[in-house]
């Protein structure tokens, strides 16, 4: 039997070699839209601004910085130019073998953090839009085993307001990440304290458009296709459906089709139910 194919890795390769053309750079995360129309443009310069933003909030260096979740590997590149010491943790091998390319000089380590065996000791942990994938009652209590004393924890991402009552009830929406409520919870819970906070909900929101109106562009041709083939060629776009049910569930058939032709997500929708903030945390 044939090795199933892997979409995420080849939906990555295929997203990161676009953004790479687009830009120059493997950014994954949201742009910084403050002064800046949210056009395909100016995509590199809000990136960048976003990673002036992240950084303002860095203590004084140089800092052994863990970089958890760190995509491609240009915010480990960025910080390794600023004099610091950078580990990654990142567990798509597909992203490990990149930031190996674009972060020489920082140790990849191909696992997810719950399953991070270093031992440090650091100075900063860093989650750039990483910290919603892993659970609450992971992430801080290994922080702090982690941390030299007094090392901080720089969260950057998403967190659900309390509009959100869950997929099952509001559908598929955009961004993501812990509620809220629940975070502040953990954290008074926790070996930390809140040291700065800022809410860029507003300013990172465009990207939401622009992300979608890039998508209906893909929708626009993949739909075309298919429309012309269906008409001209039938048993041709029979048989395209089926090699296609071969690596793709009809569930993700219909979740990419969404991503590609719907309209519910925008930037007003990512406002209601998301809160986006960069968080730094201190120990007690």
């Amino acid at each position: 039997m044939a090795d199933k194919i892997d979409t995420r890795a080849v939906g990555l390769d295929v997203g990161l070699a676009f953004i790479r053309w687009l830009t120059g750079a493997e950014n994954l995360h949201y742009g910084l839209w403050t002064g800046l129309e949210a056009t395909a443009a100016n995509l590199r310069a809000a990136q960048d601004a976003y990673t002036v933003k992240l950084f303002g909030y860095l203590p004084p260096g140089p800092l052994r910085i863990l970089d958890i979740g760190g995509g491609a590997g240009e915010t480990a590149k960025k910080l390794l130019a600023l004099g610091h010491q950078v580990e990654i943790v990142v567990p798509s091998a597909f992203l490990a073998a990149r930031c190996r390319e674009t972060a020489k000089g920082a140790t990849v380590h191909e696992c997810t953090f719950e399953a991070f065996q270093g031992q440090g000791p650091f100075d900063l942990c860093l989650f750039s839009e990483s910290f919603q994938y892993i659970p609450l009652s992971e992430s801080l209590p290994k922080c702090a085993r982690l941390l030299v004393p007094g090392g901080q924890v720089l969260i950057a991402d998403c967190f659900r307001t309390e509009a959100y009552r869950g997929r099952a009830a509001e559908g598929p929406q955009p961004g993501g990440g812990h509620p809220l409520a629940a975070f502040r919870a953990a954290v008074d819970g926790s070996a930390f304290a809140v040291d700065a906070e800022e809410d860029i909900t507003e300013a990172v929101a465009p990207s939401i458009d622009l992300e979608q109106r890039l998508f209906h562009v893909l929708g626009h041709g993949v739909t075309r296709v298919s429309d012309e083939i269906r008409d001209n060629r039938p048993t041709a776009h029979w048989a395209l459906g089926k090699a296609i049910g071969l690596f793709l569930s009809r569930k993700r058939r219909e979740n990419l089709m969404q991503r590609l032709t719907g309209t519910s997500r925008t930037s007003e929708a990512f406002r209601h139910y998301n809160s986006y903030r960069i968080i730094r945390l201190r120990q007690r």
